[in-house]
């Protein structure tokens, strides 16, 4: 057996020997997953660098620990394992604890799973094999970064994304519940400004500005764009990449023109086009569609972009906190669509559930409600809302709230 492998189970699988003690705070996205923790197929975590993937993954250990025995449960991540196979891993696992794979019940988390050269086709091949096995595997970026990745796995898999903390489950983390949100209203603000400053990254929640900034350019940006995306898709200019993010960083909601933007940079337009998509598949970025009732008008009209993070430095401008507040709401409301027409009436975000359409605008404190006026006209929509910092007021069939109530509530 490769003794650096043993030495990882055992360094990563501390319940085996020992009482397994994890605190966790409550995140949405885990009473979602636990709905198809008892179904065959493999659960797929992916999202931003240290936005608490493996912490779900530990909870999900936790959790199971009385329904399998803890010996009967393995983690592993392949974060400094690139060149190893996930059947090696197995055998290592089932010579070390004396199992015979064929029999009872196991659960297996492949943590870091994008770093291993065709782990889909390994995966797939393990899991026909063994269908006593659980699989939940995770990667801090798209899993499905190349093409076609996802068809090998097709049928087998349910995929989750976990995302920073948003403002609701940030306040959880900080122990602050708030009955009576105009009551302790400053202080929901002052933990507002709090929350843009981290980001929503669990580990950073009561750090420094300093430590903060350097967290976020250092552990995320840096890392992904360096070394996380090169590892997988070959990128000849990393600089060229850096600073695509860098415009969308530094004027968030702009809705991109890649001739101009290839142009601006001197790369091709295929270049761009392909930057951005590595940019979101590791999350650093999110895309808008223009919103249509045809879907191939919606695919065909400009996209716009924002950053899923933030720097300190920017948050600290005050020429910008109206950009800075209204991304904060695009990503706080997990917001797919926006609405601009020819005559650039536009609304920031277009929520569509079913059959049903709710148009968002965010504003500081101006409230203008033409564009809205505008879209809900033309789509026969019977109601909109206007997402501010503190201002309340109704509108005929458009009400404006204050942030905090809307997300709060």
């Amino acid at each position: 057996m490769n003794q650096k492998i043993i030495e990882a189970l055992e360094r990563s699988n501390k319940w085996w020997k020992s009482e397994f003690m994890l605190e966790f705070k409550l995140r949405e996205v885990y009473e979602e997953i636990k709905k198809f923790l008892h179904t065959r197929q493999i659960i797929s975590l992916n999202g931003l660098r240290r936005v608490g993937k493996t912490t779900i993954m530990l909870k999900i250990v936790q959790d199971s620990i009385s329904r399998l025995g803890k010996e009967n449960i393995l983690y592993f991540s392949f974060d400094d394992f690139r060149e190893v196979k996930i059947m090696d891993i197995i055998k290592s696992y089932s010579r070390l604890m004396g199992k015979d794979m064929d029999n009872g019940n196991y659960l297996i988390l492949l943590d870091e799973i994008q770093k291993v050269e065709n782990w889909q086709e390994q995966l797939k091949r393990v899991y026909d094999e063994h269908t006593n096995i659980k699989f939940i595997i995770s990667g801090s970026e798209s899993l499905f970064i190349r093409k076609k990745s996802r068809e090998s796995l097709a049928g087998r898999m349910y995929e989750f994304q976990v995302n920073s903390l948003n403002f609701k489950e940030y306040l959880l983390f900080k122990g602050k519940k708030f009955d009576n949100l105009s009551l302790y209203k400053e202080e929901i603000l002052r933990e507002f400004n709090s929350f843009l400053l981290c980001n929503g990254f669990p580990e950073i929640v009561n750090e420094t500005r300093e430590v903060i900034g350097k967290y976020i350019k250092e552990n995320v940006i840096e890392k992904i764009i360096y070394r996380d995306i090169p590892q997988i898709i070959s990128i000849n200019e990393p600089a060229i990449l850096e600073g695509v993010f860098k415009i969308i960083l530094n004027d968030p909601g702009e809705i991109i023109n890649i001739s101009g933007l290839s142009n601006e940079l001197g790369v091709s337009r295929q270049t761009i086009s392909s930057y951005l998509g590595y940019l979101e598949k590791s999350f650093l970025i999110r895309k808008l569609y223009n919103f249509s009732r045809n879907f191939r008008k919606t695919q065909r009209k400009l996209k716009k972009y924002y950053p899923t993070i933030i720097l300190p430095e920017l948050i600290e401008k005050k020429e910008l906190f109206g950009k800075i507040f209204e991304a904060s709401m695009v990503l706080n409301l997990g917001a797919e669509f926006f609405w601009r027409d020819s005559y650039k009436n536009e609304v920031d975000i277009i929520k569509v559930k079913g059959q049903d359409i709710l148009p968002i605008e965010i504003k500081l404190s101006k409230l203008e409600y033409k564009p809205l006026k505008t879209f809900m006209e033309n789509f026969r929509v019977s109601k909109g809302i206007i997402i501010t910092y503190d201002s309340r007021e109704i509108m005929g069939k458009i009400e404006a709230i204050p942030f905090y109530e809307f997300l709060l509530r």
